[in-house]
């Protein structure tokens, strides 16, 4: 089968795509047909061994994937060869196919494209378990979403609405103002590339301050990190909670007198390692997210959709921080 692999430390113009062997479905595994890849920003990361986990050489990026199920391992109930399905991966995912724990396989129902079913659980899940569990986010809310047009952060701003909050989406441009706006959000700000001076600093804060109002924002979701995060934690609300996605932009040094006096929670996110600890809360959050899907109040917003042969395109192109919503490669029809 084909498979884009990282033979080598480096950017998306490393990876090789070559012939290697089909998996075979080991206990408690499914064998998928990949029709589908979402890319995300840990697939920049990991080919540069900068994200949380360096799996060993020669290795497919890929965290998510749809398509059909091919092959059943022994004890795995409740799925059968070919089942529509969604699955996790961690990396491994730009394949023709691919081996995965069956309890990270999602059936999808058949109205459902494969693109859009690549683009739900990682973004949507990061973002439930974020506002659910570590935001513990409740109705009347006031919401402010840094980097609201990428995955994560539409995903936020779509969650957001669909628990009651008033959303506030930062974002970089005017267009990704617009495409914010239309999945939602109240209201937008838009800042410009860091670095900051101490003045521009400033000004960042007045403006996410102006758009939360005067009592701050009860949680702030923080997809971009760098120069971004201290004027987002000026704004927080009294025992507002800072959750620390990710980090495009840098990692931020927060000067923690703030969040002594604003009496905030500086509360991390990390998804994946939640996924693992917790199989069952995400099991039950991830069908919540079908449900909310099925009623309308989220729609995985996939943006550009690239062919197999230029998946380091669409990675390079989420490492320029052009994104739109999700980039999704289509590797089979």
């Amino acid at each position: 089968m084909k498979a884009l692999m990282s033979t080598k430390v480096g950017g998306p113009d490393s990876l090789e795509m070559l012939e290697v062997d089909n998996p075979a479905a080991g206990k408690g595994q499914v064998v998928i047909d990949v029709k589908a890849c979402s890319i995300n920003y840990p697939d920049v990361l990991i080919i540069q061994d900068m994200y949380q986990f360096k799996p060993p050489r020669p290795f497919a990026p890929g965290g998510e994937v749809s398509g059909v199920i091919a092959e059943i391992g022994e004890g795995v109930t409740g799925l059968k060869v070919g089942d529509r399905v969604a699955s996790t991966t961690g990396h491994g995912g730009l394949v023709e196919k691919v081996a995965v724990d069956h309890n990270s396989v999602f059936k999808i129902p058949d109205t459902v494209s494969f693109e859009d079913a690549s683009a739900l659980i990682l973004t949507y899940g990061t973002s439930i378990h974020a506002l659910v569990d570590r935001g513990r986010i409740k109705e009347g809310d006031t919401l402010l979403v840094l980097g609201a047009s990428g995955g994560v952060g539409i995903a936020a701003v779509e969650l957001g609405k669909a628990f009651g909050a008033r959303v506030v989406a930062a974002v970089s441009s005017e267009e990704k103002a617009a495409f914010a706006k239309a999945a939602g959000a109240d209201e937008t700000v838009v800042y410009g590339r860091a670095p900051f001076d101490k003045d521009q600093s400033k000004a960042l804060s007045a403006q996410f301050k102006a758009a939360v109002g005067p009592n701050g924002a009860d949680i702030i979701y923080d997809a971009v990190g760098g120069d971004y995060s201290e004027p987002a934690v000026r704004s927080i609300a009294w025992e507002g909670r800072f959750l620390v996605v990710g980090f495009p932009a840098g990692i931020a040094k927060l000067p923690l007198n703030l969040t002594l006096l604003k009496s905030c929670d500086v509360c991390g996110v990390f998804w994946g390692a939640y996924a693992m600890r917790d199989p069952a809360g995400n099991r039950s959050h991830i069908n919540r997210l079908f449900k909310l899907w099925g009623q309308g109040m989220i729609q995985p917003r996939v943006s550009e959709i690239f062919d197999f042969a230029d998946a380091g395109k669409a990675i390079q192109k989420m490492a320029d921080r052009g994104a739109i919503g999700k980039l999704v490669v289509k590797v089979a029809d």
